[in-house]
């Protein structure tokens, strides 16, 4: 660098962008963090400089390490300063939160959210009030934490037809299982270290119940097919109920358990999409993943298989990618692309979604039998009645008359039919309900055969 660099640099102040930070919790404190610590680093990098003109928050009384920065709970002062041009909205929920994005976008100020569940549940409407004010909305950090999955999919992959989309986006879901599955731990104590360590809530439900993913899901899946998509489209099942039983059986199969968001393009101008647990091929990227990591692969019909990896939650990761949004505000880019591309939710057409009866999927069944003879054929028949075709029976030896479990995996079939046949074979007398039946997802064509 020569020696008159810095001094031109002094020259050339930027008009610092003025924001308001609503909310300071773990993500909240991230952003403070970066923009306070690294405020020359941005400006070289960008030519922007970033005042943090307020902070929102809940109690005033607790100590902020950020010195000078006016705190307040009076967040409609925060968002009418004319000095803020950008607000920041890491409340979360969709009470108080919505009504901070709504009221800054009715005075034209860009918002920049992490909110995943307001976007999920309100998301045409907040962009349609953005559009209206000449504003925009920048939301990388809703879905998968530091990961730039929403910038990959609306403006990376846009010359891609996206066909499928499938992913670990739920952090503490992926702790939890990795804990069962390396340590045969039970869910009652993964869940519990997962709390202890600070990567399950104390009221868990959102995330264990799939719920969380279904959120992220929406708004994944609404840039990839370019259509509106709501939470309650989705088919949902979380990992509450899942036992260590069927993670070893599993393993014994060469599978490994995960849940997955799975977006797939079907027939008819329709979109399959379902949160749950699945089955995954140990040789399959998504095996791999573990502890609070993400990873989303995208297939598009240009490019092929894509994966996107990296931390999916977490004070910085989460806060890297709400200052990139900023600066993308900032810069002007954000706005003009919010302005001309027709991805977003205000913009697009409802899903066309494909019937939770009409999904198909290969299947593991866990069958507890009494070990006696006809019993198999009786379970066998009834899955072929369905037009369920059997991929492998595997059944451990047992004393004659012990319940026994027996683990079957199957080809293609559609969920209506394999419903079906588990109520049936549940009513059978020498079955003990309720059958356990989670789906299987093959490796990506790319990695078969190494």
């Amino acid at each position: 660098m020569s020696e008159t660099q810095p001094q031109l640099d002094r020259q050339q102040q930027p008009e610092p962008v003025g924001l308001a930070l609503v909310g300071h919790g773990v993500v909240g404190g991230g952003v403070a963090k970066i923009l306070t610590e690294q405020a020359d680093l941005l400006r070289a990098r960008t030519g922007l400089a970033f005042d943090l003109r307020h902070i929102v928050v809940r109690d005033v009384s607790k100590q902020r390490p950020f010195a000078g920065v006016p705190v307040t709970t009076n967040w409609r002062m925060a968002v009418e300063d004319p000095r803020v041009h950008v607000v920041i909205e890491l409340v979360g929920g969709t009470t108080v939160a919505r009504q901070v994005v709504e009221h800054a976008l009715s005075l034209g100020k860009p918002v920049v959210t992490a909110n995943k569940s307001l976007l999920a549940a309100h998301g045409p409407e907040l962009f349609a009030l953005a559009r209206k004010h000449d504003t925009c909305i920048a939301f990388e950090a809703s879905c998968g934490g530091g990961i730039p999955i929403i910038d990959a999919l609306s403006r990376g992959l846009v010359a891609n037809r996206i066909d499928a989309l499938v992913g670990i986006v739920n952090g503490t879901c992926n702790v939890i299982l990795t804990r069962m599955t390396k340590n045969g731990w039970s869910y009652a104590d993964a869940l519990k270290e997962a709390q202890k360590l600070g990567f399950a809530e104390a009221d868990p439900t959102l995330d264990v119940s799939g719920r969380d993913a279904a959120q992220k899901l929406a708004v994944l899946a609404g840039l990839a097919f370019n259509v509106c998509v709501r939470e309650a489209d989705i088919h949902v099942e979380g990992i509450d109920t899942l036992q260590k039983t069927d993670i070893a059986l599993a393993g014994e199969l060469g599978y490994v358990i995960k849940l997955l968001a799975i977006a797939e393009r079907a027939a008819g101008d329709k979109v399959a999409l379902r949160v749950h647990p699945t089955l995954v091929h140990q040789d399959d990227v998504l095996a791999e993943v573990s502890g609070s990591f993400n990873a989303i692969s995208v297939y598009g019909n240009a490019v092929g298989h894509t994966l996107f990896y990296g931390r999916g939650a977490g004070s910085m990761p989460t806060a890297s990618a709400v200052v990139a949004d900023l600066i993308g505000v900032a810069l002007g880019t954000t706005p003009l692309q919010f302005k001309q591309l027709r991805v977003y939710p205000d913009s697009t057409q409802p899903a066309n979604v494909l019937p939770v009866d009409d999904l198909q999927s290969r299947y593991y069944l866990r069958v507890t039998a009494k070990d006696a003879p006809g019993v198999m054929a009786q379970v066998t028949r009834i899955l072929g009645d369905k037009s369920i075709s059997l991929a492998a029976i595997n059944q451990r030896e047992a004393n004659e008359g012990e319940m026994v479990p027996i683990v079957i995996t199957t080809h293609l079939a559609k969920e209506g039919a394999m419903r079906q046949a588990l109520k049936e074979i549940d009513a059978l007398p020498n079955i003990q309900p309720a059958t356990v039946c989670l789906r299987i997802v093959d490796q990506p064509k790319e990695f078969a055969g190494g």
